[in-house]
């Protein structure tokens, strides 16, 4: 009697990862859950993972929850290794709420969601310019937050100290009142002037402080992004931490942005359509990178204020020459780059459809 030749187990892994742990789950071509096993965080945790996955069958992929956090570092061990990484969103709330949560549960998920295709995304390499340029705006950036606490902490003393402090702080600019707080001499802390006096130079020495060591990431950041993208500095409205924004986006592997509609969706600056039965219509996307949406904008505001082509090209997209159309505005808070410029009813620059003027741009 003939019998079906036994197809080669084609073995596809989720992981959950966690700062010491991470969990994973294995499923076949067809969906079967194959096994769960835990590894630690090490990279004899990650050899242990990557034999425990080639013993139940020929690896395709590793579909890894978390591959910009806890586990970057197996994300990075495994593409080195050669293996196809994709990088797999939470399960969605509504299965949690069916099925449980639990470790083994969410790596299942994981391997389901990159089994499916429904995850296809390659995570960022994180192995060149780009890696050191984000870990020097996690610095700058929360040291740009305590000197802005510090300077807010100042302010709020120089308002409740004693009358004869306070007359004479309380009309010095902020660059002024911080080189004069630095200088105070409180003396022994006798009284609250004394005590006033003492909080008001360590906060100003601090501010002082601070400022000198965003000057020297910014030194750092400047001269890696000029190494690593010169043609990107070159462009009007760039500068280096714009463009530092936009390559921390792109990340050390840009190749995996497969066009630029790709690009404009990662920096929340594409189109989402929202439409319902007869009703036709866009939204703005609020998703994405939030810093490099923000770096957009500033390119975008930059150069409507000093480059010439930029103007010629705003002028001719926010002119209609319909009689119907009034122009409005969108609110300040909008985060599109192009949120503070003018759009018709009919449809021109923001609107949901052809204007008179050509464009298509999202309502």
């Amino acid at each position: 009697m003939a019998t079906m030749p036994q197809l080669e187990r084609r073995v596809t892994v989720g992981v959950d990862s966690h700062k010491d742990v991470h969990v994973a789950a294995a499923v076949d071509q067809i969906g079967r859950i194959l096994a769960t096993t835990q590894a630690p965080t090490t990279l004899r945790g990650y050899a242990q993972l990557e034999r425990w996955a080639g013993e139940l069958g020929r690896v395709e992929r590793f579909g890894i929850e978390g591959t910009g956090s806890y586990a970057a570092g197996l994300a990075r061990w495994l593409t080195g290794r050669g293996w196809q990484v994709v990088e797999v969103n939470r399960p969605n709330r509504h299965k949690r709420r069916r099925r449980g949560k639990s470790d083994p549960v969410d790596a299942e998920a994981a391997a389901r969601a990159a089994l499916a295709g429904d995850d296809t995304t390659t995570p960022k390499a994180a192995t060149g310019a780009v890696e050191m340029l984000r870990a020097l705006r996690v610095a700058r950036r929360s040291a740009v937050k305590a000197r802005s606490q510090a300077a807010n902490q100042l302010d709020s003393l120089v308002v409740t100290a004693p009358d004869q402090l306070r007359a004479q702080l309380r009309r010095l600019p902020a660059a002024q009142l911080v080189e004069v707080a630095a200088t105070l001499c409180p003396g022994e802390l006798h009284s609250p002037l004394a005590a006033v006096k003492l909080a008001l130079r360590e906060l100003a020495r601090r501010h002082q402080a601070l400022s000198a060591e965003i000057d020297r990431l910014d030194a750092h950041i400047a001269k890696l992004t000029s190494t690593t993208a010169p043609g990107l500095l070159a462009r009007r409205g760039v500068g280096a931490q714009v463009a530092t924004a936009l390559l921390v986006a792109a990340g050390d592997n840009p190749t995996r942005l497969a066009s630029e509609a790709a690009f404009a969706a990662l920096c929340s600056a594409s189109p989402i359509e929202a439409s319902s039965g007869r009703t036709v219509r866009h939204r703005l996307n609020r998703g994405g990178d939030r810093q490099a949406n923000n770096a957009l904008w500033t390119i975008v505001i930059t150069r409507m204020a000093c480059d010439e082509r930029t103007r010629r090209y705003v002028e001719r997209r926010t002119s209609c020459q319909r009689p119907s159309c009034g122009p409005r505005w969108w609110p300040s808070r909008s985060p599109h780059p192009w949120g503070l410029l003018r759009s018709c009813s009919c449809g021109c620059l923001l609107g949901c459809g052809p204007g008179a003027c050509g464009t298509t741009r999202p309502r």
